[in-house]
């Protein structure tokens, strides 16, 4: 028998086609649901994705993909790596302290949650492990080897997904001050056991992601890899592995990747085509080393371009044999909506360009039936392809003279504020009364039941307008009052009119399409639905004037116009392949500040342009940064300058280490920058500190991504931490982040005892 390629996938969305996982889990977290029912939900789930890849015709289905919250945090579970405090009166983990650990727990006995951070450059978030200096792993979690007996029962012989025990130590972090790395050895030791109760299990393959070798690695790490993978390829005789890269280029670290003695290393040729010349080099390629080529794109939306795809892979072929090449995705699935089943209400062209999750399973199988039986046997997939990318290229509606046009007339004087941040201190003083630690929030109020209700009969046309938007202004008011009340000195609207904080600006723009249930993961139950650019972008009409201006005529204390910045709104959209990022980022910064300048005329003062995915697009090689930050800065920069030196300028990130942006964040040159800091305690201020941040801001002092209650001593302790490394004339106090996904009754006296130890402290101060 001659031996085939076979179509192969590194993992698929957890979520469910209807976001199935996120009622299960919320359901469960509200106590209308036990324990046992939300293991049912996910088990059901569990076999519809495994059914799903099998009946497509992927013959490696990953299993232990899935995961309730985050798979770091399963990883961290599984080798013992849970703090102290987590752990029940028996010294172990159930249900509640694993969620504790996700995102923390209120009542009696509240704690705070894990740190979480952005998985390398992705919108997804992973909960950081914490290894304590004294870390004694021990297998505590069989989920592995659970899930592939669940998957063989129904017949499905599945490849078990497990994090790199490398990877694993780059993203955790030391409550010591030495290395994570010095704790490989012992973690081997459970990893070797898990591949062992694998290899008894009766898999045959394991694929064992170390997206770190994506990474400029510095020497210790780099030599970590041999040895770790010396003792885990022996670990069991008739176990493969597949070490899986993805997300970057492997570059300088390609040779060693296929040094090891690994039965096969997976490829992200999406995001570096020229690794495949790399591998096929003689000096380079093993005789025995498989490859698992990631040919169609894991992380966005358009329809491959299969001709290209197979010629990729027939050169592979070419050098190391059929027998040789696993056809793949660039990466896992989870960064991909589930299906375009039900994209009804798309336009048809619109639809014939794009592939989701579902369809790019289709992608890999078309592409491993052309390879084994050659390309006629997959020719009308072939023209098909053909014929949907010459549309879109052709198309009227990707095209924009006038924007172009804009874009080539870009000058460096749309980029500059009138006056330096020293001048524009004074201006802004003079206008805007503020105390010494002003207070604020970031934006967004609790999306309740009562505004989802709202907007589904307004959907449904069950109510018309006029009910709508006097609905929308009877909740503005109350938050205005609300906040008046609570002792709050700059205010904002609550963004009630707004679904999503990019979903809710590309309604307003050309360029941009939606999907009805194009749903992707952020972190636990958090899902978006990133809106589509398909063409040249341009601002339709006002987005958020009409808002801004109802609220700051509730009342006489400032209230923020509130904006989501240009590279957001292009990381957290799935953006155009056929033009430069830069140019598109470009073209949404005009729409901005065509915005921004509207605001302003209005007589808003200060305006929030948010930017949580500066970090998030940053290159994962040194090499390729210094370009996208300057063209990042520039954008935010376009976006932001068209105001007089009295109008103040915030911006707001998220969770990021920033200590190799943080001169692009000066040069942003904000009057205001806030960013999460409560789940460090304070920690990522830091870096602020030591760069001589010149500007002023608004560190996080309560995680908002937890249900619990932060009391006013504890809000105290924080802002004193800040009060040590700032003077009090630069710091703003505010939550982490939004509030939209809170409930009024932890949001309101959340913000009740930020006012009032504020109020604690600047008694403090004034004495």
């Amino acid at each position: 028998m001659t031996s085939r390629a076979p179509a192969t996938n590194l993992g698929f969305p957890r979520i469910g086609a209807r976001r199935e996982l996120k009622r299960a889990l919320e359901a469960y977290w509200s106590g209308t649901t036990s324990a046992s029912e939300l293991a049912n939900d996910a088990s059901d789930l569990r076999k519809t994705r495994w059914k799903l890849q099998r009946d497509r015709g992927i013959e490696h289905i990953p299993s232990n993909d899935f995961s309730l919250y985050d798979h770091v945090l399963d990883t961290a579970i599984m080798v013992g790596a849970i703090p102290d405090r987590y752990r029940n009166a028996e010294g172990g983990l159930d249900l509640d302290g694993y969620f504790s650990m996700a995102r923390g727990r209120g009542g009696p006995l509240p704690l705070s949650a894990l740190e979480m951070t952005k998985w390398f450059d992705t919108n997804y978030h992973y909960i950081v492990p914490e290894i304590a200096p004294d870390q004694a792993f021990e297998l505590t979690s069989r989920k592995p080897v659970e899930e592939f007996t669940e998957a063989r029962e129904l017949g499905i012989t599945t490849r078990p997904v497990i994090l790199g025990p490398i990877s694993f130590l780059l993203l955790a972090r030391s409550s010591g001050s030495s290395s994570t790395l010095r704790h490989l050895p012992p973690l081997l030791d459970v990893y070797a056991q898990v591949l062992s109760l694998l290899g008894e299990a009766g898999a045959s393959w394991v694929q064992i992601d170390e997206p770190a070798l994506g990474l400029d690695l510095d020497d210790d790490f780099v030599a970590a890899f041999p040895r770790a993978y010396a003792q885990l390829c022996g670990t069991s005789k008739n176990l493969k592995v597949l070490l899986a890269t993805y997300y970057s280029g492997l570059r300088k670290n390609l040779p060693l990747a296929a040094s090891l003695p690994i039965s096969a290393l997976h490829l992200d040729l999406v995001a570096e085509p020229r690794d495949l010349d790399c591998i096929l080099e003689p000096a380079i390629l093993p005789d025995s080393l498989s490859l698992s080529l990631g040919v169609v794109d894991g992380r966005n939306i358009w329809r491959s371009d299969l001709t290209f795809a197979l010629n990729q892979l027939e050169r592979a072929r070419a050098h190391v044999g059929t027998e040789r090449v696993l056809v793949a995705p660039s990466c896992s699935l989870l960064h991909l909506p589930v299906s375009l089943e039900k994209e009804t209400e798309l336009d048809p062209t619109l639809r014939s360009w794009l592939s989701f999750a579902t369809e790019r399973l289709n992608e890999v199988v078309t592409l491993a039936r052309g390879l084994n039986d050659g390309a006629s046997a997959i020719e009308d997939e072939l023209r098909a392809c053909r014929l949907a990318r010459k549309s879109r290229h052709e198309s009227p509606a990707v095209n924009d003279e006038g924007v172009q046009a804009r874009i080539q007339s870009l000058d460096t004087t749309l980029e500059r504020r009138v006056s330096p941040f020293s001048s524009r201190r004074e201006r802004q003083a003079e206008r805007i009364d503020l105390p010494v630690l002003p207070t604020t929030t970031i934006g967004s109020f609790p999306q309740t039941n009562e505004l989802r209700v709202l907007r589904a009969q307004f959907r449904r046309q069950e109510i018309d307008a006029r009910a709508y938007e006097d609905a929308l202004e009877r909740l503005i008011a109350e938050a205005i009052h609300l906040q008046e009340e609570i002792g709050l000195d700059v205010l904002v609207h609550g963004e009630f009119e707004r679904t999503d904080m990019v979903e809710y600006f590309a309604e307003s723009l050309r360029g941009f399409a939606f999907t009805s249930m194009g749903w992707v993961q952020s972190y636990g139950s958090r899902c978006v639905k990133p809106p589509i650019i398909f063409g040249d972008v341009s601002r339709s009409e006002p987005m958020t004037l009409r808002w801004a201006k109802f609220a700051q005529s509730l009342t006489q204390r400032p209230v923020k116009g509130m904006l989501t910045g240009p590279v957001t709104i292009l990381a957290w959209s799935f953006v155009r392949d056929d033009e430069p990022r830069e140019l598109v980022c470009y073209q949404i910064a005009l729409a901005v500040r065509d915005e921004v300048c509207d605001l302003e005329r209005s007589g808003i003062s200060i305006i929030q342009i948010d930017e949580p995915a500066l970090r998030e697009e940053l290159p994962l090689h040194l090499a390729d940064r210094a370009s996208y930050l300057a063209w990042a800065v520039r954008a935010f920069r376009i976006a932001s300058s068209g105001v007089a030196d009295h109008t103040q300028i915030h911006t707001h990130m998220c969770y990021a280490d920033f200590g190799d942006i943080i001169e692009a964040i000066a040069a942003y040159d904000v009057d205001v920058i806030s960013f999460e800091a409560s789940r460090s305690k304070m920690d990522l201020l830091q870096t602020f500190v030591e760069y001589d941040y010149p500007n002023e801001i608004g560190p996080g002092i309560w995680d908002v991504h937890s249900p619990r209650i932060p009391d006013t001593d504890e809000i105290v302790e924080l802002i004193s931490r800040a009060l040590c490394v700032l003077d009090a004339t630069k710091l703003w106090v505010n939550p982490d982040c939004g509030l939209k996904t809170r409930r009024w009754e932890e949001v309101e006296p959340s913000l009740r005892n930020l006012v009032a130890a504020t109020q604690r402290v600047r008694k403090t101060l004034a004495s």
